[in-house]
């Protein structure tokens, strides 16, 4: 009998992709404002100056953000990778992330309507990253005498205070419970008011759609919304917002990427007015300020410059041949980051089957955490899943799935292929990348440190799912119907 690859694929967890790819809801209309307790009755600040003319190609300062990439720089600036190479001559063509703080000259290219060049928070306080280490949630929601201190709700087959969801949703999503508790207490005086109107419980941060009842579930609403404005900043897919009057506004391209995250994300759910507020320095910003000092004191970029992926090896046991099913796509919920790919084992049946086949480790790691269908596998051995390179793993059946804190080798199981956890057409087994907490896209960011097992790299599709592995002239594209074209196969022997 020929053995069929597993048709399969990971689904999508709530909502789905606009066509100018934000996220939003089925059949969402543009979301009406959440209520905004803290803000009531507070003045728009004075505008920002606006940024001078420039002439075409005029060289101007920059100091390097944490993850700038050459490709990315050169469209926010309206220019070339070429270009900037040729006004700094001390950076290798070769050159993966920018040292942060490094000062460079940039050719700029003017476009009209540039945004505001006022920076919210630093990118290393958005993600669930090293400077979330040792930040106790529920100690500190405790302190404060607001409703989220009282809240309970059944989620993920526990009954879990508000606390607790908040660090379910930032540990999921690798989203800082910080910011997530300012947002709250921002639209919502989560932390500060202790009575306020069933509405705002049910739904406190901007979607009032049935489907996104309940705190929970919002949260997963805003971290959707959050995330894709991240990632795709990051890796210069967005560039601009449509304000609600039609009005174009180009990112200042010296913007950081969260604060451009939540620019877009205060821009889907509030009108001119109360958005100008929100992103000014007396709107989110004074709230995270307020109850947690001053984000920019003593700021820690969290990636390096000239970072690179460390050697990984394909997630299968050396002799197999398996299906790459999945191109890049969302890590974990909806819309980017594009984080993850898919590979498929060899079955005679299509669909959620039993396998003997083993998914494998793809570098040295301790088990940092399981959970239904995970395996996050902690490069770094600290068992915190929070610092330096992580591996996850989703769809891992727990037949066989290794314990937290057991130390793998590249090889060793990580668990049987399987549907479990998440959302699945078939079985397989969904990986993806992060470092210090930040997703990397298996694309990579304009193509730098792009995910690479054994010299198979990954590239983008047209859409979502689709892409490939490319290694010299040889190509394997994904494709759910398992066919030659899809197969691969490790050198491990």
């Amino acid at each position: 009998m020929a053995v069929a690859l597993l048709l399969s694929a990971c689904q999508p967890m709530a909502g789905s992709l606009s066509a100018a790819g934000s996220v939003v809801d089925a059949a969402e209309a543009p979301a009406e404002p959440a209520v905004s307790l803290p803000q009531d009755n507070v003045a728009i600040p004075t505008p920002f100056p606006t940024r001078p003319i420039y002439q075409p190609g005029e060289l101007v300062d920059y100091i390097a953000q944490s993850g700038d990439t050459l490709p990315v720089l050169a469209v926010r600036f309206n220019t070339t990778v070429n270009e900037i190479l040729q006004a700094n001559s001390f950076i290798p063509a070769s050159a993966t992330t920018m040292p942060p703080g490094m000062p460079m000259k940039i050719p700029i290219y003017y476009i009209p309507f540039w945004g505001s060049p006022y920076k919210i928070i630093p990118d290393s306080l958005f993600i669930n990253g090293p400077a979330q280490v040792g930040f106790d949630t529920k100690t500190f929601v405790d302190s404060y005498p607001g409703w989220l201190k009282n809240y309970h709700s059944y989620v993920s087959d526990a009954n879990r205070s508000g606390a607790e969801i908040v660090d379910l949703i930032a540990l999921r999503y690798s989203i800082s419970p910080r910011l997530l508790l300012a947002l709250l207490e921002y639209q919502a005086g989560a932390l500060s008011q202790a009575e306020v109107p069933e509405e705002v419980q049910r739904y406190p941060l901007g979607s009032r759609l049935w489907e996104n009842d309940g705190l929970y579930l919002q949260l997963v609403w805003a971290v959707n919304q959050l995330n894709d404005g991240y990632y795709r900043f990051k890796k210069g897919r967005l560039t601009s917002l449509e304000h609600p009057d039609g009005r174009i506004e180009r990112f200042d391209p010296w913007q950081n990427t969260a604060t451009v995250s939540l620019m877009n994300y205060f821009n889907a759910i509030y009108d001119e007015l109360q958005y100008r507020l929100a992103v000014s320095s007396a709107g989110f910003a004074a709230t995270y300020a307020d109850l947690f000092g001053d984000p920019w004191q003593n700021e820690t970029p969290h990636m390096e410059g000239s970072l690179l992926q460390p050697e990984f090896s394909l997630p299968m046991e050396p002799g197999s041949v398996w299906a790459y099913t999945g191109g890049p796509h969302t890590g974990w919920g909806h819309g980017e980051p594009f984080a993850a790919l898919d590979f498929a084992p060899p079955t005679e049946t299509q669909g959620c089957v039993d396998t003997d086949e083993w998914a494998t480790a793809v570098a040295s790691g301790v088990v940092a955490r399981t959970g239904e269908g995970e395996v996050v596998l902690d490069l770094d051995g600290d068992g915190d899943e929070r610092t330096g390179w992580v591996v996850f793993y989703l769809h891992v059946s727990k037949e066989g799935r290794p314990a937290v804190g057991q130390a793998l080798q590249p090889g060793d199981p990580v668990g049987h292929p399987s549907c479990e956890g998440g959302s699945s057409t078939g079985t397989h087994v969904h990986i993806a990348r992060k470092y210090n907490g930040e997703w990397v896209p298996a694309d990579g960011y304009g193509g730098i440190l792009a995910f690479n097992m054994e010299g198979w790299v990954a590239r983008d599709g047209k859409e979502v799912y689709l892409g490939t592995l490319i290694r010299g002239s040889q190509v394997v594209t994904a494709c759910t119907c398992s066919n030659r074209a899809s197969f691969i196969q490790t050198d491990r022997r």
